[in-house]
């Protein structure tokens, strides 16, 4: 029996985890104080604001929208590159800085500043509303203000209903659409295009924004060269057409600025959120018949291609802040970071107000510098400001020689020196803000690697009695923790840590063969085929998704050759169905006759599969052939929608679980099939939640766990094992440490709306499917070693992996401190620590603990 102390010590443990996750988490991503109220005109000595060359302007965001989408010779948007040739268009790659989540990047679109990373919760959660900027300074706020003493002029928005969280209140009309509906790309397109011929009639806004999220889904769902991606791309085409038409034939919209733009790109796999060259490079293209006056000839399109998708200029993406108020005439948001766009210049032919324009920006950019430094009034003193080191004195240095390069100048002068010269130091300064990531609060960041130790301290108590009697069993796992630790202050590693697990997964699989062979647990042939078959489908699991940064979007089996061997794809699918129901029958629903249990589980699969035909037939149609698209065209015809399918899969299996655990008091058989029973409807909750392609590999998981079961392993072997396994086939599915490799395509089955527990849980069952089957077939292991006269195995199994657990986040919070001046800090090693708190709280936590625990209460019980 295992003793108070352990036991209280594996509570202590797993009760300081969470909290140090959050202690942590408040000294690593602070919210940025922000200057408050709306910016205004300042005097100045050239007289009042130049007149702006336009009034309106319709904010065309297309989520998603790469670069080369638009610029290169394989894009949909033909019309646009006309546009761009004649010169009524002028395009820019924007620079997007992580991470590339449409939150934080409608922020640094609106106020010109830089996000703070927790966005990128926030951005999951649809129904915080903490993350508002109604109270903060935007173009938006200052269009409203604008004209708010002149005409009731309103701001309208249609599209993605992250803006109507952003801004509640500040839009007169709109409709908004979820972006997590990644399986719809036409109706959530539809919806903002039905309004638009009704608003370029209407003459009350001077601001309209389209959000359209299609081309973003259909990234999700099939990629960048996926066959939807054309089309949609000639429909938003065709919206630029409808709206340009409409500035050069409607009088009142003849001072309309169109500015198309994504709010970022998609790598090579589809998603988003990370630092990869696609996922950076959005298009930006200001479009309108005025253009013309300041283009000569316009510029080449398409554009000759661009491996890093930088095509012609490059901008930031808060650059686009200060440029729309210069064109559209209003003060510039507090918070900007960006600087105007030097070619817009051309349309101020006074040279006083081209170098008031910039001097207003470079003003306004210099109080959020003081602000964020309050020594800069005292920095950078002396003449040469390129020997200054910090970047601090030669800001501070480059605006003294600027403020006094301004009092010197004389109309008659030339200013293009002097406009080199502010540009300049306007791009020094957007560097030095885009530098100071965050202001961390050390003392928190300390605390909360102080109770990260402290669990590691309690879980190692917990365990140390397994330890002490199997110090030889237990070297493996504590080895992996310690190298898993350091590997942790490598960027590199951290960005392809799947091949840690797939080697380290392989070499423990042949320790295990040399261990069974040295205690004669099975015959040598068996045991020699049993781990060719693990090693064989541990390398099949491998190039099951190409995953991590160097090698997404490479050939691999789930995107590759099933979109060419379609057959073998819903062939894999069906033998892994088949297997659920073979298993439900002999194992499982054992209790009934054999016809009846047949009959049980054939009707749960097939209302799991006949979900998965419809949800495939909506959503990668191309991957259908034979059999599965007759039945899947066969089946669309009730008319029964995809929530409702999913509902039916859903409760067909809730009420199969209640019943299994009703049953199964006082069952005489022994060994009791309930936990087969509660394993098998689990597999088959967890196929439901899984993309088509990675169906099969819950059957390859399948067979590792048949194949490891009869290995007879020992309590260290199995946990060890598991640990393993559980991260392995988190990578196999697709995982990585990136936020791009989030799978949402399975997050609103069975949901009609948003609900923040709903769409939390289902997203975290579909892309932690493997390492919960794991937990669930760790435990039926678990189970097989108590019935042959184990004791107290729970315990021991537990304490070894929460220090694991403990140890891992301990070692990723201790490098994101050590490393938060690195450069990839926001890119690598923050998502890490994300992915670190995912593992934690929720597989850890919820799963091997919680649910874990009570399978294996659930199971004691009827051994």
């Amino acid at each position: 029996m295992a003793s108070r102390k352990q036991v209280s010590s594996l509570l202590l443990a797993n009760f300081l985890i969470p909290i140090s996750i959050l202690v942590f988490a408040r000294g690593f991503f602070p919210y940025k104080p922000f200057l408050s109220g709306l910016a205004t005109y300042e005097p100045m000595s050239w007289g009042p604001p130049p007149e702006s060359p336009f009034n309106k302007v319709v904010f065309m965001v297309v989520d998603a929208l790469r670069s080369d989408f638009v610029y290169s010779d394989q894009s949909g948007f033909s019309f646009t590159q006309s546009l761009i040739s004649d010169g009524a268009a002028i395009p820019f790659t924007a620079h997007a800085t992580s991470p590339t989540i449409t939150m934080p990047r409608i922020k640094a679109i609106t106020t010109g500043s830089i996000p703070s990373f927790l966005d990128v919760i926030l951005n999951f959660a649809e129904s915080d509303t903490t993350s508002s900027l109604a109270s903060q300074d935007t173009w938006l706020a200052q269009m409203k203000e604008k004209w708010k003493s002149k005409w009731a002029r309103k701001l309208v928005m249609y599209g993605d209903d992250t803006w109507l969280k952003l801004f509640p209140g500040t839009f007169h009309r709109s409709d908004g659409t979820s972006s997590f509906f990644v399986s719809d790309f036409t109706e959530v397109d539809n919806n903002v295009t039905r309004h638009v011929p009704e608003e370029l009639n209407n003459d009350d806004w001077n601001t309209l924004v389209l959000h359209y999220l299609g081309l973003d889904h259909i990234g999700h769902k099939a990629g960048p060269k996926s066959p939807n991606m054309i089309p949609k791309q000639r429909e938003m085409d065709s919206i630029v057409k409808q709206v340009y038409e409409a500035m050069e034939t409607k009088q009142k919209l003849q001072s309309t600025l169109l500015v198309l733009l994504g709010d970022h790109g998609m790598n090579d796999a589809g998603n988003h959120g990370g630092s990869a060259p696609g996922e950076t490079s959005p298009a930006l293209v200001f479009i309108s018949p005025k253009l013309k006056s300041i283009t000569s000839g316009g510029y080449k399109a398409p554009a000759p291609f661009q491996e890093n998708y930088q095509y012609y200029s490059t901008v930031e993406q808060s650059d686009i802040a200060p440029t729309l108020a210069g064109l559209l005439g209003f003060p510039i948001p507090q918070n900007n970071l960006g600087a105007f766009i030097p070619k817009f210049l051309d349309f101020f032919p006074k040279k006083s107000d081209r170098i008031q324009l910039l001097m207003r920006n470079a003003r306004q950019m210099m109080k959020v510098v003081v602000a964020t430094f309050p020594e800069f009034n005292k920095a950078g003193v002396g003449e040469d400001c390129e020997a200054f080191l910090s970047s601090l004195n030669k800001v501070a240095c480059g605006w003294r020689e600027i403020v006094k390069g301004v009092a010197d100048w004389k109309e008659e002068e030339d200013p293009e020196p002097w406009l080199k010269a502010m540009n300049k130091w306007l791009k020094q300064a957007q560097q030095l803000m885009s530098s100071t990531a965050s202001n961390y609060d050390t003392s928190k960041l300390v605390e909360g690697q102080a109770l990260g130790f402290s669990a590691l301290v309690a879980a190692t108590v917990a365990a140390s009695s397994t330890i002490l009697v199997s110090v030889k069993n237990c070297y493996p796992i504590m080895l992996i923790g310690l190298l898993y630790g350091i590997m942790m202050f490598s960027s590199s590693y951290v960005e392809e840590e799947q091949h840690f697990w797939y080697w380290t997964s392989t070499a423990w699989v042949g320790l295990l063969w040399i261990r069974s062979a040295r205690k004669g647990r099975l015959t040598p042939r068996l045991l020699a085929m049993s781990s060719l078959i693990v090693l064989v489908s541990m390398r099949l699991a491998r190039r099951w998704n190409q995953t991590g940064q160097k090698f997404a979007g490479e050939p691999d089996i789930a995107r590759t050759f099933f979109s060419s061997h379609r057959l073998t794809l819903w062939t894999l699918v069906a033998l892994t169905y088949l297997w659920n129901i073979q298993s439900l029958t002999t194992k499982g629903f054992s209790r009934f006759p054999q016809l009846a249990a047949g009959a049980i589980a054939t009707t749960l699969a097939t209302a799991s599969i006949t979900f998965k035909l419809a949800f495939t037939n909506e959503d990668s149609p191309e991957l259908l052939a034979g059999p599965a698209k007759s039945m899947a065209a066969t089946d669309s015809e009730l008319g029964l929608s995809l929530i409702t399918r999913a509902r039916i899969a859903f409760m067909a299996i809730g009420l199969s679980l209640l019943y299994t655990l009703a049953s199964s008091f006082g069952h005489s058989k022994r060994p009791n099939p309930t936990m087969h029973t509660l394993h098998d409807l689990l597999t088959l909750l967890l196929i439901t939640q899984s993309r088509a392609t990675n169906i099969p590999l819950l059957l390859l998981l399948e067979i590792q766990f048949y194949t490891l079961k009869d290995l007879d392993l020992s309590l260290v072997e199995l946990t060890t094992t598991s640990l393993l396994m559980q991260y392995t086939s988190f990578f196999a599915f697709g995982g990585s440490n990136a936020i791009s490799s989030i799978d949402l395509s399975s997050a609103y089955n069975g949901v009609s709306g948003y609900n923040v527990l709903a769409v939390g849980i289902l997203t975290f069952v579909s892309n932690w499917a493997g390492p919960i089957f794991w937990t669930s077939a760790t435990n039926l292991m678990l189970l097989r070693l108590k019935r042959k006269g184990g004791n107290d195995l729970l315990l021991p199994h537990l304490a070894l992996l929460t220090m694991f657990v403990a140890g891992s986040l301990f070692f990723v919070m201790a490098a994101c401190t050590v490393l938060r001046t690195h450069l990839f800090i926001w890119t690598v090693f923050s998502p890490k620590y994300l992915y670190s708190m995912a593992w934690s709280l929720g597989q850890h936590l919820a799963i091997n603990m919680s649910f874990g625990s009570l399978l294996y209460w659930i199971g004691s019980k009827y051994l």
